[in-house]
């Protein structure tokens, strides 16, 4: 799946990691056209270090897995430590295209514990009082993407109320047609169109937003 040239790129920005980080991947045997091209980009992934592994889950047989990380869809990537610790960081569709980086920025995440967030928000998402959900939808074309699903994954990391999760729009049409993805990205907050944003906004602007759905 990756270039000789894309494993030395990878290898060298995961000598950062301080601890061990387990990919858990959900695929299904059926309906998913993508999942063993997943499969093989998170193995050759894993492979350029020690302190990352994957673990690889069957959503329908492995049930109390999914459960557990309220899998309900494949392909799925939860990102956690090595007591599979969930801080809420969810891929949904291939982390491909402009994604990858992402996808790399989550294990760079948990593997070091930085959510690289400013101290004042830090302080507000530490006040949260009850569960956020944010749903950041994209496709792998897309520049803007990115910085949305990353500034999401950093609340998630910051506190174990946040939820996020990356969705590829064109791999769960239903999906974004039930929360009315017509660009991207967009990023839903528990499951309510009235705290949804459009495009990539600054970190102070998703907090407001967050922290709105607690009044």
């Amino acid at each position: 799946m990756l270039s000789v040239k894309q494993r030395e790129a990878v290898r060298d920005r995961l000598q950062a990691l301080n601890r061990h980080v387990v990919l858990h991947f959900f695929e299904a045997s059926l309906g998913c056209l993508s999942c063993p091209e997943v499969r093989s980009l998170l193995r050759d992934v894993a492979e350029q270090s020690e302190r990352l592994e994957v673990v690889v889950h069957n959503l329908y047989i492995d049930e109390d897995e999914a459960k557990r990380y309220q899998v309900d869809r494949a392909p799925a990537i939860v990102v956690t430590d090595q007591e599979g610790t969930d801080y809420g960081i969810r891929f949904f569709g291939a982390p491909s295209g402009y994604e990858f980086a992402t996808f790399l920025d989550a294990i760079l995440m948990v593997g070091t514990g930085d959510s690289g967030l400013s101290a004042g928000t830090k302080a507000r998402l530490a006040e949260l009082k009850a569960p956020v959900d944010l749903k950041v939808f994209v496709t792998p074309t897309c520049p803007y993407c990115p910085a949305a699903v990353r500034l999401a994954h950093r609340f998630a990391l910051e506190s174990p109320l946040v939820t996020a999760s990356m969705i590829e729009a064109t791999e769960f049409p239903d999906w974004a047609t039930r929360f009315n993805v017509y660009g991207v990205p967009k990023t839903v907050i528990n499951d309510s169109e009235a705290y949804a944003l459009e495009g990539a906004v600054p970190e102070d602007v998703l907090l407001e937003q967050v922290l709105a759905t607690q009044a």
